[in-house]
């Protein structure tokens, strides 16, 4: 360190000192200093970047300082190569305990390992109970359902599930089985009408055609035809008019408007 000028030192000798700190600063700023980011010279279990400058360390390895250092890798796991994290990750069947050690999957009797080699799943037929895969109790008339919620099981088709059993679903005459999951579990065949969980002959008047909407009376009125008191009445056409798509209704042609049962031209 260069000592302070009292002062009696003259002007040249404080000017000559300056230039003597300036000169050990610019020398400090010379010297290289190794960085901690992977540049600089190639340490050992290191390779040169394949793009741009410096270099990268081996799987297993991390930086430390100018150097790369081994991670500790525990038993059964392996090296991910990433540079942040613990740098390491557990086998397929292994799971990570406490950052330090992998230990096996417990997988119970009647599983399997998951594809995913992190997680188990019971075998068909069993479902899940805590750690445990208890078999699938099924009722008369049921078979194993495909998915693992509810009860495992779905009733056989003509069966619907009651109170954990499989009872015959009471189809009436002229009926016939949905084969629905949800909604009604069975519909009357064309030409009967449910009513009172009855299916009833349609009543199918002149000048009509049976229809399966549900909501209606059975049938629906020919084209040119309107329903009326449970009849279908001829419909009236006037003139510059035509029928709507049904048939069942007209309106009016273009440029003229409803007056009545007529069609006029204007407003």
């Amino acid at each position: 360190m260069t000592p302070a000028l009292g002062p009696g030192i003259a002007p040249s000798a404080r000017w000559l000192a300056g230039l003597s700190i300036a000169a050990s600063v610019m020398t400090s700023l010379a010297v290289p200093v190794l960085a901690q980011d992977g540049t600089g010279p190639v340490p050992e279990n290191a390779a040169p970047r394949s793009y741009g400058n410096g270099w990268d360390c081996a799987r297993g390895y991390r930086v430390q300082g100018a150097t790369c250092l081994a991670i500790v890798i525990p038993e059964n796991a392996y090296a991910t190569g990433r540079t942040y994290g613990s740098g390491w990750v557990c086998g397929r069947g292994f799971q990570e305990v406490s950052g330090t050690s992998c230990d096996p999957i417990a997988v119970p009797d009647n599983a399997f390992l998951r594809s995913s080699g992190y997680d188990w799943q019971c075998d068909r037929g069993y479902w899940q109970e805590r750690e445990a895969c208890v078999q699938i109790v099924l009722p008369d008339h049921a078979h194993l359902a495909e998915n693992s919620t509810g009860s495992g099981w779905t009733c056989d088709r003509g069966f619907t599930a009651l109170a954990g059993a499989c009872v015959p679903i009471a189809v009436p005459e002229n009926g016939y089985l949905t084969n629905a999951d949800y909604g009604a579990q069975w519909a009357c065949d064309r030409g009967f009408l449910e009513t009172g969980g009855r299916c009833n002959p349609v009543v199918l008047p002149s000048n009509a055609f049976l229809d399966p909407d549900s909501h209606g009376p059975g049938w629906r009125c020919d084209r040119g035809f309107e329903p009326r008191n449970g009849a279908c009445v001829s419909i009236n056409l006037p003139e510059n008019a035509h029928f709507g798509r049904s048939g069942n209704r007209w309106r009016c042609d273009p440029s003229f408007h409803r007056s009545g049962g007529d069609c006029v031209l204007g407003r």
